[in-house]
């Protein structure tokens, strides 16, 4: 709401922007909404932002409707614009909260905007490791939150199953099947994949096959150590996601893009707008022409595909298809590849702004402050399914997502087994539960809060009140998290919330001592008190769903 009256008082100033910015300040006393608008107009009025932040409060405070939400607003530094909620417009956002609750979380910015959101994406030649749960949760987190938002939101999951990696799992595969019979005539390949789940693999198709492969060349039967080996390693991979409620709407895979013909139309296209060529046999992307460091291979002199061919093609089908936005989830080690690949969806008429690259770094894992060892079956790397085995996939999910996808992340197995505050997805759970523990208890009691008159205006404790605004400004909350593309925002609002109410339900009584008189004042002051928790409890159960993490009943 706040965010129409700014843009009207920027209009009135001869300047019309799509978007202003509207943040919680995060020192105290500095208000509880405030705008930095000003400074990112210095620029286009060219004057000094504060003068422009004096004039964007005249033309704010001429509105009757700002003088019934705020007590006051101020200028701060260097023309932060800062807003003073009052008391009565708190209570009426918390009642608003409690009886159309709907239409209080309601934020629509997609208007029905097309968007894919591109997602672990894991070669299929090995189980996932910690790197793709983040992926997975963070992938998963940001297309509820669009979907949340009004945007028509499309998860997929590109199969790389046609590359060099593919074919050197089923000669991994291969060499294994050979050893099964004591056989060493097929030694592993020197870069080949270890772990149990190659030998796995391999006594499958000894069990189907026995030993009449021994005697065969690898060429003769890579179909069947190759398709086998990727399609089984790719159900896994769908168990594991399952397993972390993690589902797509399409799995695309590469094999296709080559077998359609797509990707040679895709070069086919490019080398019309001028900017594929020929030299030294092999075939060459011009993509210096879009800021790119050096022109890149498309199809070695060889005649094999690079990557980058199908990737070029995927990305340009992407856009194709009618989205208006993709969105690409990678490790942080592909960090090099976007300047390519959006120098490929440009050569392609395609505004490169239209595709959103996160990158994800890995994750390190602990217990009681020392690195956890490798995993057996993986050889090389925990999994993702030894993870939810240790600590289950709600506490996994929550902790992926409680800091930036780009930074760092490390945290402790037992920290994130704890029932305490050290396991900040236990500490919001428990504030669920607990929520719907005192109504269970209230129920019992008979004590009601609905259909009826209720005076907010007994909320006047301090820890009240700051809960209060809390609860009002998650909108402000999702919305940002949304436009950002960063689902973490919601978990560090609903870690701020759950640290406001544990204590303010230890300090407090919510319903009276049962088997006391209950008269008319403390009896309204329950109500009220009730109706705070339910409201916590509705904005909990939305965040949590935003995230993909259960929202217990009883703990």
């Amino acid at each position: 709401m706040i965010e129409k009256f700014i843009l009207d008082a920027v209009e009135s100033l001869g300047v019309k922007v799509d978007y202003a910015e509207v943040e919680i300040p995060k020192r105290a006393g500095q208000g509880d909404i405030s705008t930095p608008v000003a400074m990112s107009l210095s620029g286009k009025l060219k004057t000094q932002p504060r003068k422009i932040a004096e004039a964007l409060t005249l033309a704010l405070n001429s509105r009757p409707e700002i003088k019934t939400m705020f007590e006051k607003i101020e200028i701060l530094g260097p023309g932060f614009i800062n807003f003073h909620l009052k008391s009565s417009f708190l209570y009426e956002r918390l009642n608003m909260l409690y009886n159309n609750r709907e239409e209080f979380l309601r934020v629509e910015l997609g208007f029905g905007k097309k968007v894919q959101v591109e997602f672990v994406s894991a070669n299929p030649t090995g189980p996932l490791h910690l790197g793709h749960g983040r992926g997975a949760a963070l992938g998963a987190a940001l297309a509820n939150l669009l979907t949340a938002a009004g945007y028509a939101v499309e998860k997929e999951f590109y199969i790389n199953d046609a590359g060099r990696q593919v074919s050197l799992l089923g000669k991994s595969v291969f060499s294994a099947y050979h050893l099964l019979f004591n056989s060493e005539k097929y030694p592993m390949p020197e870069d080949g994949y270890r772990g149990d789940y190659v030998e796995v693999i391999a006594k499958d198709i000894a069990e189907t096959y026995g030993d009449s492969l021994l005697n065969r060349d690898f060429s003769e039967v890579s179909t069947i150590f190759t398709d086998y080996s990727y399609k089984k390693m790719l159900k896994w991979i769908e168990d594991d996601l399952s397993a972390f409620s993690v589902t797509f709407d399409r799995w695309q895979s590469e094999r296709e893009l080559f077998d359609s013909g797509t990707v040679r139309g895709s070069i086919d296209l490019l080398r019309q707008q001028g900017y594929i060529y020929d030299e030294d046999g092999a075939v060459w992307f011009r993509a210096t022409a879009f800021g790119d460091e050096k022109d890149r291979v498309i199809i070695k002199s060889d005649g094999s595909y690079t990557y980058f061919a199908s990737d070029i093609s995927y990305h340009i089908r992407k856009f194709q298809r009618g989205f208006d936005e993709c969105i690409n989830i990678w490790g942080a080690d592909h960090h090099g590849y976007i300047p390519r690949v959006k120098a490929a969806i440009k050569a392609a008429g395609v505004d490169d702004s239209r595709l959103t690259v996160l990158l994800v770094q890995m994750v390190s894992l602990l217990r009681g402050g020392v690195p956890v060892q490798m995993s057996k079956r993986a050889g090389e790397f925990i999994t993702l399914s030894d993870l939810m085995d240790e600590i289950g996939a709600d506490t996994a999910r929550f902790i992926f997502l409680t800091r930036r996808p780009d930074s760092q992340l490390e945290f402790d197995l037992d920290a994130a087994k704890a029932q305490s505050a050290e396991n900040p997805v236990f500490y919001v759970q428990y504030a669920y539960a607990r929520i719907n523990s005192i109504f269970n208890k209230a129920n019992e009691r008979g004590i009601q809060t609905k259909s009826m008159d209720i005076n907010l205006s007994l909320l006047d404790k301090p820890e009240e009140l700051q809960i209060i605004k809390k609860l009002i400004l998650y909108p402000l909350i999702f919305e940002n998290a949304a436009r950002a593309r960063e689902p973490h925002r919601i978990t560090f609002y609903l870690q701020e919330l759950s640290g406001m109410f544990h204590p303010y339900y230890n300090k407090y009584r919510i319903l009276s001592v049962e088997g006391t008189e209950e008269t008319t004042e403390t009896l309204m002051l329950t109500q009220a008190r009730l109706i705070l928790c339910e409201s916590i409890k509705t904005i909990i159960e939305a965040g949590l769903k935003i995230l993909g993490v259960t929202a217990p009943e009883r703990m």
